[in-house]
């Protein structure tokens, strides 16, 4: 199983976590762990046929781009 956290800068209500949490949760292999919506955090593990550049693709979709933390 693989993690990453990320930084998610738009993310900045309730509903922007429920919609981060709800998006990565229907890739299929991929579980959110923690989400610190004060800090902007996302930490995410994963295993295949999840993908990084999976689930990155699924948030830049959506407009919620992942960062480096």
């Amino acid at each position: 199983m693989e993690s990453k956290t990320f930084k998610v800068l738009n993310m900045t209500c309730n509903g922007c976590v429920s919609t981060v949490r709800s998006e990565i949760e229907q890739i299929e292999g991929a579980e959110v762990v923690d989400i610190n919506k004060a800090a902007q955090l996302v930490t995410v593990n994963w295993q295949p046929p999840a993908s990084w550049e999976l689930i990155e693709r699924r948030l830049s979709d959506i407009e919620y781009a992942p960062s480096e933390a």
